[in-house]
């Protein structure tokens, strides 16, 4: 197919790379053109370089787009996604499918998918999940809004999601982007719980080689998977947890909306509240930025999202 695609940070960037791999053509745009500079030195390879289209601005983007005209936003959320949102509404026409790609409240999904649909114009709202990781592994996607836009561009999202990532529709306006909020929270108690768990056993009064520990959880038990994995890799690389402070990073805005949204509703999140919490006060507490829990899961963040964690 052929889309357009704006902003090419860590996740854009990678995933522009492998729609050129799965044979797409790609309209790019970001604010910055160095970066667009910089993807287009990065590919070498001639098919996927003549697949490469570079645009000006956003109105030359989306008309150098073939109609139904498919444009994907892949920014953070907030005013920057707003604000972008609010100039794509000023080009596309009855019939285009405009998608927001990035972690945006699902509250103003709703909103834009209102005003988009005013247009006329089919509007996704498309959680993505898996990190850096995901360009080999392929891309989980967590879609709402118009069903017969998902519909139409199934063929980009097969190819984002190969070989073992995934996409599924949830229903109207905000869903998807709901869906995704609420993994992100679920991933906090569960990185929580795994630097934990292992601050135990590194204190434990046997000498454990703890990557082996890992190794055998990764082998079939309740919690093998995609973090235990991470966890894997991150003891492979810093065995002590010596190279990491503990300062876990800045509180994403999915947890603290899952949180306020649980309480809204009176449902009960104590785990998710708590990992939220001690995100939080490890910027400034020495006793949880000294702990084994806090450097390994500063650790996780690194190896699944190569996200900016502070380091001794």
């Amino acid at each position: 197919m052929k889309l357009g695609f704006i902003g090419l940070g860590k996740m854009g960037n990678r995933m522009v790379s492998k729609l050129l791999v799965e044979g797409h053509e790609v309209v790019v745009w970001n604010r910055t053109k160095e970066k667009i500079l910089d993807f287009r030195s990065q590919i070498v390879d001639k098919d996927q370089s003549a697949m490469l289209v570079v645009a000006e601005s956003i109105s030359d983007l989306i008309g150098k787009l073939d109609k139904p005209r498919i444009v994907w936003s892949m920014l953070p959320a907030g005013e920057i996604t707003h604000q972008i949102l609010n100039e794509i509404s000023k080009f596309v026409d009855e019939g285009d499918i405009v998608v927001d790609g990035g972690n945006s409240k699902f509250s103003d999904t709703e909103e834009e998918s209102k005003k988009f649909k005013a247009k006329n114009v089919k509007f996704l709202g498309i959680g993505v999940s898996g990190g850096i990781i995901a360009a080999q592994e392929g891309y989980p996607m967590m879609a709402g809004g118009d069903k017969s836009a998902y519909e139409h561009i199934k063929p980009i999202l097969d190819s984002l999601a190969k070989p073992h990532g995934g996409h599924d529709y949830f229903g109207e306006g905000g869903a998807g982007h709901f869906v995704k909020m609420v993994h992100n929270a679920i991933e906090y108690g569960y990185m929580q719980a795994i630097g934990e768990g292992f601050g135990v056993l590194e204190n434990s009064p046997y000498k454990l080689d703890l990557e082996k520990v890992a190794g055998l959880y990764q082998k079939g038990t309740l919690i093998s998977g995609f973090m235990m994995e991470r966890t894997i890799e991150a003891l492979k690389n810093d065995p002590t947890m010596e190279q990491v402070a503990g300062v876990i990073g800045t509180a994403s805005d999915e947890t603290v909306w899952t949180v306020d949204y649980a309480k809204e509703h009176n449902l009960p999140l104590e785990i998710i509240e708590r990992s939220l919490e001690i995100r939080i006060e490890s910027e400034t507490d020495p006793k949880i930025q000294r702990s084994f829990a806090a450097r390994l899961v500063g650790s996780l963040r690194i190896a699944f999202g190569g996200h900016p964690v502070k380091k001794k």
